[in-house]
């Protein structure tokens, strides 16, 4: 500090007279310092934060193509859409304060998965532990704990996924019909519905054909707490979606 009143008083000797010293002591010269140390240091946190976020985003599942989707961005054309805008709004905001499934269902294209990923989004945003997979995804990485040199075993991998704030399972309906993914899924949304955690389902799926997929068993259980059924019946929603 000394050197700098050294500099200050020798640079005073030589500059014209009109000419004004931004600090005029020790005091000054000191506040700038620690008003721009303040601002280097709020300015290092932002872009650490923007990292931080940017690797949660890519660890939460969300696919590239709805990377930019957000609830600004969901165009409305008719009052359903307005409807299941409304609702998601609604549901991410309030999630912290009951436990809630739901299920959108409707045909490819219609913005299920624009809005799952707002709320994701919103819920990331407020330290939430979200997680988008399809249901071939999750059927493949349980499958690789069949691997004998795997150290995942199929119990931790299920127990990692009971721990998610917020599970959306995606594509129900794509797969093959199987006993054994019948027996996952309950497992999986039977012990997360247990610990009060929400799950979503998308699925083009109609209510009688996901009924007669997944069976009574799994449907009780994503009826269970303030749970809801959103029908996205109208075209294709896609050429809406904002790059």
């Amino acid at each position: 500090m000394n050197n700098y009143i050294k500099l200050i008083k020798r640079m005073k000797s030589i500059i014209p007279t009109h000419i004004k010293p931004k600090f005029k002591n020790e005091k000054d010269l000191l506040n700038w310092n620690q008003k721009k140390g303040l601002l280097s240091s709020q300015s290092i946190q932002k872009k650490n934060n923007k990292k931080k976020i940017k690797k949660i985003l890519k660890n939460s599942g969300i696919k590239k193509l709805y990377i930019n989707c957000t609830f600004k961005n969901y165009n409305i054309y008719n009052i359903g859409q307005k409807k299941v805008l409304n609702f998601s709004k609604k549901y991410a905001k309030n999630f912290n304060k009951k436990f809630s499934n739901f299920i959108f269902s409707g045909s490819p294209g219609t913005g299920k998965n624009h809005l799952a990923t707002a709320i994701g989004k919103y819920l990331i945003l407020n330290k939430k532990k979200i997680l988008i997979i399809t249901i071939a995804e999750l059927m493949s990485e349980i499958k690789k704990t069949f691997n004998k040199n795997n150290t995942l075993t199929e119990s931790c991998l299920i127990n990692k996924l009971i721990k998610i704030d917020l599970l959306i399972i995606d594509e129900i309906g794509i797969q093959q019909k199987s006993q054994y993914e019948k027996i996952i899924m309950h497992q999986i949304i039977d012990r997360r519905s247990s610990s009060k955690k929400s799950t979503g389902i998308l699925s083009n799926l109609n209510y009688n054909n996901l009924y007669k997929l997944l069976g009574e068993r799994i449907i009780d259980r994503l009826k269970l707490g303030n749970s809801s059924w959103l029908n996205f019946n109208w075209k294709s929603y896609r050429s809406n979606i904002t790059e």
